[in-house]
């Protein structure tokens, strides 16, 4: 796979960039610009070079028609502010308006196209109505560089037929993203342990079978919590529960115990009368959670035996939060593991922590933690499970080929 190395000189040269600045926002502002900040560092070294920069990328899901509360300028100025420097903004993505401004860029100057999915054919699944939009972004540019990490799982048009149309690498992130995932993949220096939780078991079947075979202890929090309980026949009240997963789950459960893999679930619960931040919170013992309650986080007990088990790992690998973060009174789950996550990547021995994506990122952030006390924040949730699942990534597979 190609990166900006092999590109040669680009002084002068046309360069579109797929970056992920999907950020949330609240009205127009952002409330967590982690992914903007990560895509400065290769955007800024394309300018540096002295190429003409245009940064293409999405935000929400606009369903292929143009939406004002989706649009990218926000994050294009919030772009300018950590780049130093102007960056300009073309308010649509193919049309007049962006052909102007790829036409009229000089060197060292940054654009920023509207959002892409405001295109149908952005994400259509019909290879030649995603491929006649690709060839309208090629037009624009000389060459692509795929540094979208939060998107290489998908099969559209600035991610995937871009990349079959103009001189292709991937950037500083994306090959960033593909060395840490690689080290959890192949060789993770051990004990490794994993820490999933988050909504669903349904949305981590996938990455538990995969983990199951390689990690040493597997930690269990949040809403996916109360299926695994549940499969062990205790009550779980109002808690979120996919029973059409209860078979799923006791077979992880018994596969776990089969494979030697410590399967950590939590011994005590915080649960409130309904989900809202003002209900009054109680911790019970996980296997006596009373019927008309709902599990809204980890209990402290649980919190501490999960940040022991962080502590004594030398890899770990965190998706998904152990309770609703959003609100301090079920936030305490979330805060403890990524307090032991800062300690273990504090370590003199250099233990790696790595975060994967989506809403752990956001908690992290949110509850006072920086990007630079945690070993790797990844920017793309779902790409990483898929990686870590072993499949194959469209956007990654067509840079290998070309």
């Amino acid at each position: 796979m190609k990166t900006i190395d092999d590109l040669g000189d680009l002084r002068g040269r046309r360069v579109l960039v797929r970056s992920d600045l999907n950020v949330p926002l609240d009205g127009t502002k952002i409330t967590d610009d982690g992914r903007v900040r990560a895509s400065v560092p290769t955007i800024r070294r394309l300018a540096d070079a002295g190429a003409k920069v245009l940064v293409m990328a999405h935000l929400g899901r606009p369903k292929g028609t143009p939406d004002p509360g989706l649009s990218l300028k926000p994050v294009a100025e919030r772009l300018a502010e950590l780049l130093g420097s102007p960056v300009l903004f073309a308010n649509d993505t193919v049309d007049e308006e962006a052909q102007h401004i790829a036409s009229a860029l000089r060197e060292g100057e940054v654009a920023v196209l509207e959002n892409v999915r405001f295109n149908p054919a952005e994400t259509s699944k019909d290879d030649a109505e995603r491929g006649a939009f690709a060839d309208q972004l090629a037009a624009l540019a000389d060459v692509f560089v795929s540094d979208g990490f939060g998107v290489v799982h998908r099969k559209q048009a600035s991610v995937y037929d871009i990349a079959d149309r103009l001189p292709a690498a991937v950037g500083g992130l994306v090959q960033a993203e593909i060395e840490v995932l690689e080290r959890l993949t192949s060789s993770p220096e051990r004990p490794y342990v994993v820490v999933l939780g988050g909504s669903k078991v349904s949305d981590k079947l996938g990455v538990i079978d995969s983990l199951i075979e390689t990690a040493d202890s597997l930690l269990i929090g949040g809403g996916m919590v109360f299926t695994f309980l549940a499969a062990q026949g205790h009550e779980v009240g109002s808690s979120l529960l996919e029973e059409d997963q209860l078979d799923v789950v006791r077979g992880y459960i018994e596969q776990a115990a089969q494979k030697g893999v410590d399967l950590v679930l939590p011994t005590d619960i915080v649960v409130a009368p309904e989900f809202a931040a003002d209900s009054p919170p109680t911790t019970v013992a996980a296997d006596a959670m009373p019927a008309d309650q709902m599990g809204l986080d980890i209990g402290p007990d649980s919190a501490a035996r999960f940040a022991d088990v962080i502590r004594s790992a030398h890899t770990v690998f965190w998706n998904g939060p152990m309770g609703v973060f959003e609100m301090d009174a079920f936030a305490a789950g979330t805060k403890a593991v990524a307090q032991a996550l800062t300690e273990l990547s504090a370590r003199e021995d250099g233990g790696l922590s790595v975060v994967g994506g989506g809403d752990s990122a956001a908690a992290v952030r949110q509850l006072g933690f920086a990007d630079d006390q945690l070993g790797h924040i990844s920017t793309g949730g779902g790409a990483s499970l898929e990686y870590l699942e072993g499949k194959t990534l469209p956007g990654l597979a067509i840079l290998e080929d070309a």
